[in-house]
C-alpha cells in the first residue's frame, strides 16, 4: 500500500499498520539467508532495557524457532544507532525502538516505517527522575531551568516529563543527552542536576548511588502510553512477509508470557542486562501488550503534536 505524504500523520500511521496487515496476508516475496536447519535468519538490534524482554523470551523459549526463524540479537546503546543498518538491510528489525524517534523519521521521509509488534507501555516508576541523595532539588517545581539527562533529545523521556510538568503547572528543565550507562557517573560528578533513567538503569542508579526519586516518570499523562515497539521497513515486510508474520506471532506470544508471569521477565533480565538477580526482583516492569492499541498510539501522536515533535497536521 503506497502512502501519501500529504495525508495527516494519524491517517498515515493507521495506513502503516493497515499496510502491514495486508502485507502479512499476502505471499512472501523475498528470500533471506537461512541457517543450516533451514530457518530464516533475522538480525535484530535491541537496547538492553526491560523493553526488550519479550525478544529474549521469544528466543530462549523457542518461539522464534517454532516460526522457522533463527534470530540473532545485536545489542545497541540507542535504538537510533541501528537505523542506518536497518535502511541498508543489514538489520531486519529494531527492538525497543522508541516510537517518538521513529514517528519523526517517518514524518521526515527518512524511514518508511512498519510496526511489527508493540513493545511496552509505560507503568509507574518504570522510569524516574532521580537526583543525588544530598541534592537541594526537592520538588518537581525545582527542576525548572535545571539540567536533566535523557538518553536522546526530543524523545519519549522529555516528551512525557514535559507533559507531567505542564500538567502540574511548573517550568520545564533543560535537557542534556547522556547515554543510560553514563547517567549514574554524570549524576555523581554533578555534570547534571538530575537524570531521567529507565529500568533497569533506574534501580541500579538508586542502589549504587543512593539516588533519590524526585518524580515518577510513569505518572499522570505518561501512564499507559506506548513507549516502544518492534519496527522495520516496508521493504522488509514486502520481501519477507512470512518471516515478518512469524516474528510478530513470536513476540506477541512472548509478551503474553511476560504479562502473565513477571517472574519470567525478572529471570531473563540478568542474562542480557547488567542488573543482578537481586536487583531484577525489585525492578518496576512496563506493561507488555499482546496486541497493538491504535487509540493509545493516537494519544502519543497527539502529545507529540502538542510539543511540536510532529509538525504536520
Amino acid at each position: 500500500m503506497a502512502l501519501c505524504r500529504s495525508r495527516s500523520l494519524r491517517t498515515r500511521f493507521a495506513a502503516a499498520i493497515a499496510a502491514l496487515t495486508l502485507t502479512l496476508a499476502g505471499c512472501e516475496s523475498g528470500a533471506g539467508s537461512r541457517s543450516h536447519d533451514g530457518r530464516q535468519r533475522l538480525t535484530v538490534a535491541a537496547v538492553p532495557l526491560t523493553d526488550s524482554a519479550a525478544l529474549y523470551l521469544a528466543r530462549d523459549r523457542g518461539l522464534f524457532a517454532k516460526e522457522g526463524l533463527d534470530v540473532d540479537i545485536r545489542p545497541v546503546q540507542q535504538s537510533i544507532q541501528a537505523l542506518p543498518a536497518l535502511l541498508k538491510g543489514q538489520v531486519s528489525v529494531i527492538a525497543s525502538a522508541n516510537y517518538v524517534t521513529y514517528l519523526q523519521a517517518y514524518e521526515k521521509g527518512t524511514l518508511d516505517l512498519r510496526i511489527l509488534a508493540e513493545g511496552v507501555r509505560i507503568t509507574p516508576h518504570m522510569m524516574d527522575v532521580l537526583v543525588s541523595k544530598d541534592s537541594g532539588i526537592r520538588t518537581p517545581a525545582d527542576l525548572a531551568g535545571k539540567k536533566v539527562a535523557v538518553a536522546v533529545l526530543n524523545n519519549i523521556q522529555s516528551l512525557t516529563l514535559n507533559a507531567i510538568l505542564d500538567a502540574e503547572g511548573v517550568g520545564r528543565p533543560v535537557y542534556r543527552q547522556i547515554l543510560f550507562p553514563q547517567m549514574g557517573p554524570a549524576l555523581e560528578r554533578d555534570q547534571v542536576d538530575a537524570v531521567h533513567a529507565v529500568e533497569p538503569f533506574d534501580t541500579a542508579i538508586q542502589d549504587e548511588l543512593g539516588a533519590r526519586v524526585l518524580l515518577d516518570g510513569g505518572s499522570g499523562p505518561a501512564r499507559s502510553l506506548p513507549a516502544s515497539g518492534y519496527v522495520t521497513t516496508r521493504d522488509f515486510t514486502q520481501k519477507h512477509a512470512k518471516a515478518a508474520a512469524g516474528f510478530r506471532r513470536a513476540i506477541e506470544a512472548a509478551s503474553k508470557i511476560a504479562a502473565e508471569d513477571p517472574g519470567a521477565v525478572r529471570a531473563e533480565l540478568p542474562k542480557y542486562t547488567k542488573v543482578t538477580a537481586d536487583q531484577a526482583k525489585s525492578i518496576h516492569l512496563p506493561t507488555y501488550p499482546v496486541a497493538a492499541d491504535a487509540a493509545r498510539l493516537r494519544r502519543l501522536v497527539h502529545l507529540m503534536r502538542e510539543q511540536a515533535l510532529l509538525l504536520r497536521s
